[in-house]
């Protein structure tokens, strides 16, 4: 008996490795362009040739900045999201070993006893009488021997499944080091603009005590000296928003970190940021396709499919097998004397005949579940191709754009300081220093806006393009 039960138990295993009913899985075709897009807004990276891709840049190589760094690495370990990620991981490597475990036959030992007293009513001698049983053996219940792959279409779902989650991990901490490092990027700006605001309170009040004092000589009139006010009071409104906005960066960036921030990763302005280095675009079709949410989607649709051979499986009969061998006797002594042996086995079929649609049923939700997850497979990778495709553009123009933009300052510097000597030599009023002062303002802000995209854009090109975690 022992020898049959092996025997079944080892033809059970090998049955179960036969193919599955589900449908053969082919990549679906990309619903996108095979190049990336070309004109007026795009240009060629400044990568060069042999340089690695995005997808095989790891983070510390991207980012040079030794505070971005350490704020990245702090992030990795702390933040809350990506511990979810990770435990959702687990969770679902868990979930795929217990349904591969289903595979095997499992085996129980069990071990029991009995006492039982009979009153001479009942019998068979017409005395009382007092019966035991012991036993101890092995057995193997409901097993399913997997002729139609329904077991092993329900593993291949739970392994995809579990491989989707592990790139959805990746996502996550790819978009949280480009998260802390535009969070970054942006506190540095506004640390910068604030810097900008207390530069010009400071010289505005400046301007309006001289004024001041022109008004005291009667060299200036009351409307300069309220034209200079205004100045001091936009002045000092800006100073108050800015302060205001990089308290509220401070938090954001500790939040994502998930931890506080140490004084000295707190960015002082723009200067201390470095460059990022270009990145090559690639093909679409492989670019694209090495993103780890084009993966995961990718993933869930293999789920599907398998789902759909469990699916089919469930018209066909279902083998189950309960089996179990040991010893059995009235004495405990005589558990293992000769003559002791005992043994079971009881196979088991079921065939669906009448069940009301619900095998058919289960097919087209499954079914419908593989279209749906291939709508949505598709539409990431349409999304995906826009968004390295808007990085691009961005990435193509923003070089012009700071080139304008650092022209546009630097004339309005001059503008200002011309308008400066034409007022204090009383060639023109003070309203034409005071719009040259705005216009300096506002151009000196804009320059700041300005890097900030183009080091924000090269954040994010490295994100939509896959980078490496």
């Amino acid at each position: 008996m022992i020898r049959t039960i092996a025997i079944l138990s080892i033809a059970g295993a090998c049955l179960a490795g036969c193919a599955t009913m589900a449908p053969r899985y082919s990549r679906p075709d990309a619903p996108v362009a095979a190049t990336w897009p070309t004109g007026p807004a795009y240009k060629n990276s400044g990568a060069q040739a042999g340089d690695p891709e995005a997808s095989d840049l790891n983070w510390n190589e991207f980012f040079v900045n030794p505070q971005i760094r350490r704020l990245i690495t702090l992030a990795l370990a702390n933040n809350r999201d990506l511990r979810v990620a990770a435990f959702n991981v687990e969770k679902s490597q868990a979930m795929f070993r217990i349904q591969r475990a289903a595979l095997l036959p499992t085996i129980n030992a069990d071990a029991g006893g009995s006492v039982q007293r009979l009153p001479a009513d009942v019998s068979d001698t017409g005395q009382s009488a007092i019966s035991r049983n012991y036993h101890v053996g092995l057995g193997m219940s409901v097993y399913e021997i997997d002729l139609f792959g329904r077991v092993r279409s329900l593993k291949h779902q739970a392994l995809e499944q579990y491989l989707a989650t592990d790139q959805a991990r990746r996502s996550i901490r790819i978009s949280l080091v480009s998260e802390v490092a535009n969070n970054y990027l942006t506190l540095a700006a506004d640390r910068e603009r604030l810097k900008l605001a207390l530069d010009t309170l400071e010289s505005q009040q400046s301007s309006y005590q001289l004024i001041r004092s022109r008004v005291s000589a009667g060299a200036s009139s009351e409307l300069d000296l309220h034209q200079a006010q205004t100045s001091v009071d936009s002045a000092r409104v800006d100073v108050a928003r800015f302060t205001t906005q990089v308290a509220q960066d401070e938090n954001l960036l500790a939040l994502v970190v998930g931890a506080q921030i140490p004084a000295e990763l707190v960015p002082t302005g723009f200067s201390a940021v470095g460059t990022l280095r270009e990145l090559p675009t690639g093909v679409p079709s492989e670019v694209l396709q090495r993103r780890p949410d084009i993966m995961q989607a990718e993933h869930l649709l293999k789920s599907a499919n398998a789902n759909i051979g469990a699916a089919r499986a469930a018209f066909f009969p279902r083998i189950t097998l309960n089996t179990s061998i040991g010893t059995s006797s009235d004495q405990l002594t005589g558990l293992f004397s000769p003559g002791s042996l005992a043994w079971g086995f009881a196979p088991q079929l079921a065939l669906p005949i009448f069940d009301h649609g619900r095998n058919s049923a289960g097919l087209t939700v499954a079914e419908r579940d593989r279209d749906i997850l291939l709508a949505q497979y598709e539409k990431a990778i349409q999304v995906a191709f826009r968004e390295v495709a808007d990085a691009l553009a961005r990435n193509g123009t923003v070089a012009k754009q700071l080139e304008a933009q650092q022209s546009l300052t630097q004339a309005t510097s001059e503008s200002y300081r011309l308008s400066q000597v034409r007022y204090q030599s009383g060639m023109t009023s003070y309203l034409n220093v005071l719009d040259s002062q705005r216009s300096l303002y506002g151009a000196q802000q804009g320059l700041i806006s300005v890097n900030l995209t183009r080091l924000g854009n090269l954040v994010t090109l490295y994100k939509v393009l896959g980078g490496g975690g």
